[in-house]
């Protein structure tokens, strides 16, 4: 029958080998009677006999041998099978669907279950998911959990192929599953305590400082620092941390790796822990925190720290960031940034650029994408600058808005100024070389400049921008003054023009700019106001700024002011504080000015905290985020790709519908308020 057992190989040629012997044998037999045949009757004789006995021992002890060699099979398969058994590594066999069909003791033993187990192994692991048990020809491994233990599971294919069936039928395959078991609960713990215990370096800096000191009695300055000074050190000193002091408002701390995830949680309470500190003192005092960890020794986590601080008090102080390697980090940054009243500060970066600007053969000057008043009017007051300190100056316009277009015609055709005042970014490219200045205004994020290939191009780079830095900003510059603080560019420029050179007049036309450009990023002097700003727009005034002329500049189009209402009409209310809304942008040139508009005019409404505008434009989605005090929206468009101010933020969304960006927008709010970001 088919399914008989059957020998093969050299087993099958060993029990064989009689009956071969017995053809030698009755070859020998016919030699014999070729010769003699009395000598052939006496070889056969004992050929018969030889003959009898082989069959005899092929047919009839056959099923002994057999016998024999299934009981030395089946001897050998306990065995291994009790080897297997017995063995100290978890193993087991699952059918290709993944159920387990036998497990040994030590696997037994680590699911905590008898040797009957029938379950599938995503049961036991449910880390592994459903790929084991489609074709791979390679081993595969795990790191799976199994009651607060740690293992590494191998699986790998085991085939058994019956290839001994005859040809007329086809061959079969049967597939297993060889799964074994690691414990790696040790050499995780040891490496997690080796994590935990790695330090973490950190710099603390009081942002207003001299401000909380100047506005009380000089008697209890010395209480007013003694207070902060221990609200800080019994702060870092419930972490097991190291706080010293390096100067009259600088700390450095030193901390365990373990401790960041209590922190984080917290939010770094110390931030509002220390505006409680109150002995009559008019201004609350806020601090920053920067943290470096990841790096490959305490001197590279030391930098990440300098550079955190840094990017906290670019950001306008009040926060907590933490650098983690490439990882950036930020917490809290819920409060304005407080207004500096000194100018040493403008002053010194101003005599800075004018030293830039007189060793340079020509400057380029450029701000975002979708320019507004405030970039241009920033851009116009540098080019009075360059051409005061005659320095061949050139904007790098591409995008011209409905905003702009009124300023930009009365600089363009204008005999006062030369024809490439304005130049398209390609002509830039062209024209930029080694030798070449480049003054980025209103914007510190590469991929948001008008024309980013020239930051590649030009080595000397100025950055002059009011908003604060995201993890994005222009690393390369050899100057950077970036003042969160202060309401727009043109009024960082205006203060700068002023220590830049006695020389420095400033026409009429470009007084107007920069002072629209302060209008627009206040809102009309509402928003982000304080003393330097009024200032500044003083000082604009008596260069001859017209606010009726300006304000002409402001009015809408029929289309624009329609597009605004729509906007406002339409608007939806989200988390009874958030009002958002889509801005239509058919029929109208500039709908990211629009929507922007639309957010302003929705903080009008009683009871709203912020606004939210989307515009679809030149296949993005344009975000406009406005606030007044209550709600911090730049954190939001942070979470969207963007950034800005506290009160005034925005971001753009690439490969999504308007209305999925609404959803996104919800979404966002939605986790950051139950987060308590918000």
């Amino acid at each position: 029958m088919k399914n008989d057992m059957k020998l093969k190989g050299w087993l099958q040629g060993f029990l064989g080998w009689p009956l071969y012997m017995g053809i030698l044998v009755i070859a020998i037999t016919a030699v014999a009677y070729i010769f003699d045949v009395r000598a052939g009757l006496i070889c056969t004789i004992p050929a018969v006999i030889y003959l009898v006995i082989a069959l005899w021992f092929y047919f009839a002890k056959r099923p002994m041998v057999m016998r024999e060699l299934l009981l030395f099979a089946v001897n050998h398969a306990q065995i291994q099978k009790q080897l297997l058994s017995d063995l100290d590594v978890p193993y087991a066999l699952l059918d290709e669907q993944g159920k387990i069909l036998w497990v040994n003791n030590a696997f037994a033993a680590v699911v905590r279950r008898d040797k009957s187990l029938r379950k599938k192994i995503t049961d036991l692991f449910p880390e592994v998911g459903e790929r084991p048990f489609t074709p791979f020809d390679e081993e595969v491994a795990f790191d799976v959990s199994y009651e607060n233990r740690y293992y590494r599971l191998h699986l790998k294919n085991i085939y058994m192929s019956g290839d001994e069936v005859s040809e007329e039928e086809n061959g079969f395959q049967v597939g297993l599953i060889a799964a074994y078991l690691f414990d790696e609960t040790e050499k995780i713990e040891f490496q997690r305590e080796i994590e935990n215990q790695k330090l973490v370096a950190g710099l603390i800096y009081l942002d207003n400082y001299e401000e909380a000191l100047e506005s009380i009695e000089e008697v209890r300055r010395s209480l007013l620092s003694a207070l902060i000074d221990r609200k800080i050190n019994k702060y870092i000193t419930s972490i097991g941390g190291i706080v010293k002091k390096i100067e009259k408002d600088k700390y450095f701390i030193v901390i365990k790796n373990q401790y960041m995830e209590t922190l984080t949680a917290a939010r770094f309470s110390l931030l509002e822990d220390v505006k409680t500190v109150n002995i009559g003192n008019d201004m609350a005092v806020t601090l920053s925190i920067g943290l470096g960890m990841g790096g490959g020794s305490y001197i590279q986590n030391y930098e990440y720290a300098r550079t955190a601080i840094d990017m906290a008090l670019g950001r306008g102080g009040d926060q907590a960031v933490v650098k983690d390697g490439e990882t950036i980090s930020y917490y809290g940054g819920k409060s304005q940034s407080q207004e500096k009243n000194t100018r040493v500060k403008a002053r010194v970066k101003a005599h800075a650029l004018r030293e830039l600007v007189e060793t340079r053969e020509q400057v380029f000057i450029m701000g975002h994408k979708i320019g507004d008043m405030d970039s241009l009017g920033a851009g116009i007051g540098i080019y009075r600058a360059c051409s005061a300190l005659n320095k061949n100056a050139h904007i790098v316009l591409d995008d011209i808005t409905t905003s702009v277009r009124p300023i930009l015609e009365r600089f363009m055709n204008n005999p006062d100024y030369p024809e490439d005042m304005f130049i398209r970014g390609d002509r830039a490219v062209e024209m930029a070389d080694s030798n070449s200045l480049l003054v980025v205004v209103d914007v510190n994020r590469p991929n948001f400049t008008e024309c980013s290939p020239l930051l590649e191009m030009i080595p000397t780079i100025v950055v002059l921008d009011h908003h604060r830095q995201t993890r994005e900003s222009i690393t390369n510059a050899v100057l950077s003054y970036v003042e969160p603080y202060a309401s727009s560019t043109c009024e960082m420029v205006a203060e700068i023009l002023q220590y830049m050179g006695d020389n420095i007049r400033i026409r009429q036309a470009e007084a107007d700019a920069m002072y629209a450009g302060i209008v627009i990023d206040t809102n009309n002097f509402m928003n982000k106001t304080g003393v330097r700003t009024f200032e500044a727009a003083a000082f604009l005034r008596r260069n001859g700024a017209d606010v009726t002329r300006v304000r002409k500049i402001f009015r809408d189009s029929m289309s624009d002011y329609k597009a605004k209402a729509e906007a406002v009409r339409h608007a939806e209310v989200f988390e009874d504080a958030f009002a958002i809304s889509i801005c239509p942008a058919d029929g109208v040139e500039s709908p990211t000015i629009i929507g922007a508009q639309a957010a302003n005019e929705l903080l009008n409404i009683v009871g709203i905290k912020a606004s939210i505008v989307l515009t679809e434009y030149q296949n993005k989605i344009y975000i406009s985020a406005r606030s007044i005090d209550e709600v911090n929206v730049q954190l939001i468009m942070e979470k969207l790709g963007g950034g800005g101010h506290m009160s005034v933020a925005g971001a753009q969304l690439k490969g999504c519908t308007i209305e999925q960006g609404v959803e996104r927008v919800k979404a966002t709010i939605k986790k950051m308020l139950d987060e308590g970001e918000l």
